[in-house]
């Protein structure tokens, strides 16, 4: 088994087949099947989703996260003292569509519960493939940049805020330690939000709230770096960071250039950078990656629309970005998933199948591997 990082890889979520569809709506919205009917449902796409990407060659799979709604929500519902509640006018805009209304709510001290159910989520992945199963959680910061203060309902963490992150941490650090003696060697996290902080309405939307949004970048980069400082020598961590992902629309814009330095002080192993538009500015921050054996994966490829990237077109890219980092600290992934949530991005199976593909492709005709 390759172990990471790798040339070729992707952030994780997958289109949910309409048999998962269907299960979810009778067993949530209807109640007419029992869990077993959906958990069966949901087991079947998982085990054609590890074919579909062991098929395109990728050296890694997950499990196209197909048991959850959100690519996030549902993580962070599983915690001990967080839950996700419905609570009108909290459906997240995005770019002319809102999502349904959900919102966190801190009702006691945060922690990780030993039995949280994406241990197993992530038992069964490896448990279908002979590759490297990766799963993908949200980052630490996610647990607080979707939390209303409103919401917070815990005396300490309301007078300060800090002792809110020093919790999270600590939950944060048993999570990392759980997925390894799950037998879990590739964990990726889902921290977009460095990137929502490099857009001016975002951080205008913070000053507003009277929080510093650089404060805050350094706050979560420091969450992180504490939260896997002590993981095992072969655990590899990845993170993803983008402008959000839903039905194909975005919320921010900017480049990475406020957030670049935290960012690559974090100890992170693997960077999923999103890169398909403008709207992520340009290639110079990565002139701020350490040299050494940490690796940035460009989001050249996006999941957002069906037209497929040309290599040559790749190729230039990445001619570019070598200018600021060793091509060797390099690699390629799509920009996101293609199902931030379940209702999936305006692109087809198969166009999602040749988007994987190509990330193959491309990675084989720069460096030789995958």
């Amino acid at each position: 088994m390759k172990t990471p990082p790798f040339r070729a890889d992707h952030v994780g979520s997958l289109l949910r087949p309409q048999s998962v569809k269907d299960a979810r709506t009778k067993f949530y919205e209807e109640g007419s099947i029992p869990v077993e009917e959906l958990r069966a449902a949901e087991d079947a796409a998982i085990r054609d989703a590890v074919k579909l990407q062991e098929e395109a060659g990728l050296p890694v799979v997950t499990d196209g996260e197909i048991r959850r709604s959100w690519w996030h929500y549902d993580f962070m519902g599983m915690l001990d003292g967080l839950d996700i509640v419905e609570q009108e006018g909290s459906g997240l805009a995005f770019t002319g569509v809102t999502t349904k209304a959900k919102a966190p709510v801190v009702s006691k001290r945060i922690d990780f519960p030993a039995d949280h159910p994406m241990l197993e989520h992530f038992r069964f992945l490896a448990g279908t493939t002979k590759v490297m199963p990766k799963i993908s959680i949200p980052g630490p910061s996610c647990c607080h940049y979707r939390l209303d203060a409103k919401n917070i309902h815990v005396k300490e963490y309301q007078e300060d805020i800090t002792a809110y992150f020093a919790d999270l941490t600590a939950a944060y650090k048993k999570a990392v330690h759980a997925f390894y003696d799950a037998g879990c060697r590739y964990l990726q996290m889902d921290d977009i939000f460095y990137a929502y902080l490099c857009d001016e309405k975002q951080r205008q939307m913070w000053k507003d709230r009277g929080t510093d949004p650089d404060w805050l970048i350094d706050e979560y980069a420091k969450m992180m770096r504490d939260s896997i400082a002590d993981r095992p020598d072969d655990m590899t961590i990845g993170m993803h960071m983008c402008r959000g992902n839903f039905q194909s629309t975005w919320v921010a814009q900017g480049g990475y250039d406020p957030a670049a330095e935290a960012i690559f002080s974090t100890g992170i192993d693997v960077f999923f950078m999103e890169y398909d538009t403008d709207r992520a500015g340009g290639l110079e921050p990565l002139k701020l990656l350490p040299k050494g054996k940490q690796r940035v994966m460009p989001g050249f490829i996006t999941t957002k629309s069906p037209e497929l990237e040309s290599i040559d077109e790749l190729k230039k890219h990445f001619d570019e970005a070598s200018k600021y980092c060793d091509l060797d600290q390099l690699g390629i992934a799509p920009q996101c998933g293609f199902s931030s949530t379940e209702e999936g991005n305006k692109v087809t199976m198969d166009d999602q199948k040749r988007k994987l593909e190509l990330v193959v492709k491309t990675a084989e005709a720069i460096w030789g591997e995958v």
